[in-house]
């Protein structure tokens, strides 16, 4: 159960990292296609392990 919430919170920030960082990007002038992928990545995997660790928690803790 908390893997599979961790998972959909982590794609609903994938989604929403993936179509918002581009748009910012090419808005402050930097080429999307080269800049957006470090911040998607790192959006997604701070996210997702404090979704994981989080949900664990409340899970466990109660």
């Amino acid at each position: 159960m908390v893997v599979t919430l961790a998972m959909w919170g982590n794609v609903i920030i994938a989604g929403i990292a993936g179509s918002l960082v581009p748009i910012l990007l090419g808005r402050l002038g930097a080429d999307p296609a080269v800049a957006s992928s470090i911040f998607v990545t790192t959006f997604t995997d701070v996210f997702g392990f404090l979704f994981l660790l989080g949900l664990g928690t409340w899970v466990l803790v109660g």
